[in-house]
């Protein structure tokens, strides 16, 4: 049984959605919280699995409540729910760390698709052989199993499920070209969708940020083609 957070200050969806999730086979159980804040506390005591949270919500946001969860847990997978789904809103949620978005009004059954979608992913990096290490240029190594980005001189970084997948992707391709229509197929479900193509860039530009203090390191992008880890 999956144990979801749901934060939404909509009482009704949040009923219809709660409802539809729990009575689905295998099951959910469900916790909700009415604003950031409580979501907060909630995520601290109850450890859900995934949480499933609105933007715009009082006293406290969906943006800082992610903020905040980020700051120690790059893990648990959260997805945003919004009628707000422009390139800006987009691009903010995943340099937060969000891992996908769902345009209300939705069903619940295209809920939980999105969320054993985000699961599946989570499990696919813990699964990974927990020696799995791939150096990168002269500053850095990647251990996969643990979403930790290594750096000789400074503290590891704990990378979102999403990032290590990326990253894990780009360093058994290292120096080839790995397709986005690939990348976006393996990691987002799709090959075309312009949300989730723009998320990817969002990706790219932030692992650029955390080797950028080598530069011997690249994120290199074949125009019309994809992308190629080098060093």
């Amino acid at each position: 049984m999956i144990k979801l957070l749901l934060v939404e200050d909509d009482a009704n969806l949040c009923y219809i959605i709660r409802g539809g999730l729990e009575d689905m086979i295998g099951g959910y159980e469900v916790k909700t919280a009415t604003d950031g804040k409580e979501g907060l506390r909630l995520w601290q005591e109850w450890n859900p699995d995934v949480i499933v949270s609105d933007i715009e919500m009082p006293v406290m946001d969906g943006y800082e409540m992610v903020r905040r969860i980020r700051e120690t847990d790059g893990t648990t997978p959260i997805l945003f729910t919004s009628g707000r789904v422009s390139p800006k809103d987009v691009v903010e949620g995943y340099e937060l760390g969000v891992n996908n978005y769902i345009k209300k009004p939705f069903l619940a059954e295209e809920l939980n698709a999105h969320i054993t979608a985000l699961i599946r992913l989570t499990k696919g990096i813990k699964a990974r052989d927990t020696h799995t290490l791939y150096p990168i240029g002269k500053l850095f190594s990647f251990d996969a199993a643990h979403a930790l980005l290594h750096h000789r001189n400074e503290p590891d970084k704990t990378l979102t499920e999403r990032e290590a997948r990326l990253l894990q992707l780009l360093c058994e391709n290292k120096g080839e070209v790995v397709k986005r229509e690939a990348i976006l197929a393996q990691l987002w479900d799709t090959e075309e969708d312009y949300f989730a193509s723009r998320s990817l860039d969002v990706f790219i530009s932030r692992l650029r940020k955390l080797l950028a203090a080598d530069e011997t390191v690249q994120i290199k992008t074949v125009k019309g083609i994809g992308l190629m880890l080098t060093d």
